[in-house]
């Protein structure tokens, strides 16, 4: 039969703990060896980086939903540039992170299924430690690299961490969903650094300016190495020749670049009296140019606060909670050509999506053509003399700026009222503070030592406590006592818990009770 080797050892701590209201153990730690762990059920159970301007550890990222990341811990907000489990968030109970005696760094959920692992194996001992860099390292004793944070980005890269052909930053979704988005920053398979939006319904490269060739913005395709970083001075370099210098090039801040869920590639200096970021460096600065920060049928414009999204004449708003989906019109639009009219707007593009384009037309000819063909939804046509002219079939990446020149002349139906002069509706969203997404996590229930839990739970305390001491306990950690027992002599030895688990339930305990 199994005796459980812990139980002797944590009934000799429970009497301390039971009778010492002081007793505390710090879980704040320099690095984890093997068979340590942390616990998703302690908010301070983190690794933290010598000079403390790192830490990793369990961060909430929703309602009981958490992801094992590294932080700055000097900012004001949090900031996250790495996260083990971006788009599987694990259990605010029970869950953990181990470092396992064979090497092997193992994220579980509380089911005890593994969500994230380094799948790494070692035969001699390990370490798992945040060096100042902000870089997450598995060693064993002899300085090998068995896997780092640093190869597997999330967001964002670090000073002095590379970028490869082979690894992408993929943005968030928002700025509190952290999850992956749809915006990326990576080398293409010409070997050059892009900007790309993709969803499933549209996909496109966005940066540099897809209108013109690398050679033309200054890039190169020859360099097949595909390797780029940014040093400590805020120097970023690239084997494309993408080449740029933080505003504030020199030694001193802590820096990131950061690919951002607007779609917006930037480099941040935080202002340590501040404790906020600073934007030195941006890649896009008409910010409206990026794809698909509206939704279909629908426009990025600029009023004079900040970035929204519009709805054409003509149209509506799709979902009042969410601009990504975009406008829909308000009228059917029949095939037949005199049954259509155009309303026109200046400055305004929506950029790829073309039928076609023909040159040396008269602007009447180009709207014969888009009255005529039935999936023309717009046209474009240039007045300079060119007589260029753009149909469109879809109505994506739409966008207003005043260098642009242009008309856009977009087709509704001849019978439909277009009211306050054909302006542009730009209506606020209305957000849903109740709105969850929920996780699909199921657990299933585990097996119980029955004949013992019937043995513990028929067991009166006062009747075993030694009659010397008198009621001198504290009756609430004898009870935990009979909870962590029972964990302790599980018949399933996997949930079992560690002696570092057990001092942690003692501690969350501890917790809880202080702060009723």
């Amino acid at each position: 039969m199994y005796q459980p080797k812990c139980l002797p050892i944590l009934v000799l701590f429970l009497v301390l703990y039971s009778t010492n209201p002081y007793l505390s153990i710090s879980a704040t730690y320099e690095y984890l060896t093997a068979g340590s762990s942390l616990s998703v059920e302690r908010s301070d159970d983190v690794i933290v980086s010598m000079d403390r301007h790192f830490s990793a550890g369990f961060y909430s990222v929703g309602d009981n939903a958490y992801c094992f990341a590294i932080w700055l811990t000097k900012n004001a907000i949090f900031t996250p540039v790495w996260m083990a489990n971006r788009d599987q968030p694990v259990n605010g109970r029970r869950s953990t992170i181990s470092l396992q005696k064979g090497g092997n760094l193992v994220l579980m959920d509380a089911g005890r299924s593994t969500v994230w692992t380094t799948n790494t194996t070692s035969t001699s001992s390990v370490e798992l430690r945040l060096f100042n860099t902000g870089n997450l390292l598995l060693q064993t004793s002899t300085n090998i690299t068995l896997w780092q944070s640093f190869d597997f980005p999330t967001d964002t890269l670090l000073p002095q961490q590379p970028l490869t052909g082979r690894l992408k930053l993929i943005a968030s979704q928002s700025s509190t969903n952290y999850s992956s988005g749809f915006y990326s920053f990576y080398f293409d398979n010409d070997n050059v650094l892009r900007l790309y939006y993709g969803r499933l319904e549209t996909t496109s490269v966005y940066w540099p300016n897809p209108n013109q060739a690398s050679w033309q913005l200054g890039r190169a395709n020859y360099n097949t190495s595909r390797i780029a970083l940014f040093d400590l001075l805020g120097h970023f370099q690239s084997s494309d020749k993408m080449d740029f210098f933080a505003s504030d090039f020199g030694l001193g801040p802590i820096r990131r670049l950061t690919m951002d869920y607007d779609g917006n590639l930037r480099l941040y200096s935080l202002d340590e009296r501040t404790r906020n970021w600073e934007i030195t460096w941006q890649a896009i600065s008409e910010v409206c140019t990026i794809h698909g920060l509206c939704g279909p049928n629908s426009l990025c414009v600029y009023p004079p606060d900040r970035i929204r999204c519009s709805c054409p004449p003509g149209f509506k708003l799709k979902d009042d909670t969410d601009w990504s989906q975009g406008c829909e019109p308000v009228f059917n639009l029949s095939c037949h050509p005199l049954e259509s009219m155009f309303v026109v707007l200046p400055d305004i593009d929506f950029y790829g999506y073309d039928y076609n384009f023909t040159l040396k037309v008269s602007f009447q000819d180009c709207e014969n053509m888009c009255l005529e063909l039935c999936s023309c939804k717009a046209f474009l046509y240039h007045m300079d003399g060119s007589g260029i002219c753009y149909l469109k079939i879809l109505l994506l990446n739409g966008y207003q700026s005043s260098s642009l020149g242009v008309k856009m002349h977009i087709k509704v139906h001849r019978n439909i009222t277009i009211s306050d002069g054909g302006l542009l509706e730009t209506a606020p969203l209305n957000c849903n503070p109740k709105a969850l997404v929920e996780l699909g996590r199921v657990y299933g229930r585990k097996q119980e030592n029955s004949s013992l839990k019937y043995l513990l739970w028929s067991w009166k305390i006062q009747d075993s406590v030694d009659p010397k001491i008198d009621g001198a306990y504290d009756v609430v950690k004898m009870n935990l006592l009979v909870r962590v027992a029972l964990d302790c002599v599980e018949e399933d030895k996997d949930a079992r818990p560690t002696m570092r688990q057990v001092v942690q339930m003692l501690l969350q305990n501890e917790s809880e009770v202080a702060n009723n």
